[in-house]
């Protein structure tokens, strides 16, 4: 803001400054996901890092509804720790509303290949994240997960 401040000072001639925002849907990088899936959308993130830990997701419908559930863990736990609780945390939401079929997107590429079956993992810490998922995705008539990077 400062920089903002010191390149345009206040004066006769001043004009507000104009924020421009994309529209509602999520970008993303690479293939468009939105338009070959046409049902529910959920996206998930976690961080973690000095400040905490911190995880997210939205449900997301083609007709524009979003729900929106994060929240900050309280106790300490890896990245990779962090996405799977963001994983359950929508995958929870998901199943509270009934939903049958469901696109998961996250950025994550260990923990999608890992649900997938195409890595496996050693590290204990993370199997009891990975057999929860596993069972959730019991739930659902129709489930798909893909790996999308961040930009």
């Amino acid at each position: 803001m400062p920089d903002h401040l010191a390149e345009n000072p206040i004066d006769k001639e001043y004009e507000t400054l104009k924020m421009y925002f994309p529209d509602e849907k999520v970008s993303f990088v690479g293939e468009d996901i939105t338009e070959a899936y046409d049902g529910w959308r959920m996206f998930f993130d976690g961080v973690a890092n000095f400040k905490g830990v911190g995880i997210r997701a939205v449900l997301e419908l083609e007709i524009g509804q979003h729900y929106l559930v994060s929240t900050k863990l309280r106790f300490p736990c890896t990245n990779s720790m962090a996405e799977y609780e963001a994983c359950i945390l929508g995958l929870r939401l998901a199943i509270d509303m009934n939903v049958q079929e469901l696109l998961v997107i996250g950025d994550s590429d260990f923990l999608v290949h890992h649900i997938l079956g195409k890595w496996a993992t050693k590290n204990t810490k993370i199997l009891p994240y990975l057999y929860c998922v596993q069972e959730m995705i019991k739930r659902f008539t129709k489930i798909e997960f893909k790996h999308v990077p961040r930009i």
